[in-house]
């Protein structure tokens, strides 16, 4: 059979909120797409949302991860002063982001092509289970893909505001407990890491 594989280059911001919500963001940079955003949440109840801006992005990451609810509607992120603004019709997020964590330190000693690489990321993934409870870099997803992780940088998330459905969000927390959308959830530490996410499937 053959295999396909696609490398989707961007950042991931993983925080948690005092109102038990806790959202994942992906901010893609270069995609066989072209660039897109697109919005996991899960509530304090368990409820898990994926927002996509369209059909195409939506079956893609829904065949890859476990949602209960999926939404089509516009979706963007854009830099601010201090951080990112994400807007969409059911979330208003804004994120301050800081410097370099610890692990982003040492990210950053690892050259960029050896960090993405598929045979990388299945060595540090016992490692990355260890480290960072709920993160794994290297496994088999849903309807026979298999996902590689290449982390090239962490920064934290230093405060959060918004409203998820017309509901404040409340302060900045950990994620945790970790988010349940399969393969691997973000750090407990709220944060901001740069990767390079290599997806194979049939073809």
């Amino acid at each position: 059979m053959t295999r396909v594989r696609e490398r989707f280059t961007g950042r991931i911001a993983g925080v948690g909120s005092t109102s038990g919500v806790r959202v994942v963001v992906g901010r893609w940079d270069a995609s066989p797409w072209g660039s897109f955003a697109d919005v996991m949440v899960e509530d304090a109840a368990g409820h898990r949302v994926l927002l996509a801006p369209d059909e195409r992005v939506r079956d893609f990451v829904a065949a890859t991860y476990a949602f209960d609810e999926h939404v089509i509607e516009p979706v963007a992120v854009e830099d601010t002063a201090d951080g990112w603004a994400v807007s969409t019709p059911s979330l208003s997020l804004r994120l301050v982001v800081g410097g370099r964590t610890p692990l982003g330190a040492a990210l950053g000693l690892v050259p960029a092509r050896v960090a993405t690489s598929p045979a990388w990321c299945a060595v540090v993934d016992p490692v990355a289970r260890v480290v960072m409870r709920g993160v794994r870099t290297n496994r088999t997803a849903g309807n026979d893909r298999r996902e590689w992780y290449g982390a090239t940088s962490v920064h934290a998330v230093t405060a959060l505001s918004g409203r998820w459905r017309g509901r404040d969000l409340g302060a900045l927390a950990p994620v945790d407990p970790p988010c349940r959308f399969g393969f691997s959830s973000t750090p407990r530490r709220p944060s901001v890491t740069g990767v390079e996410t290599t997806i194979e499937r049939p073809g």
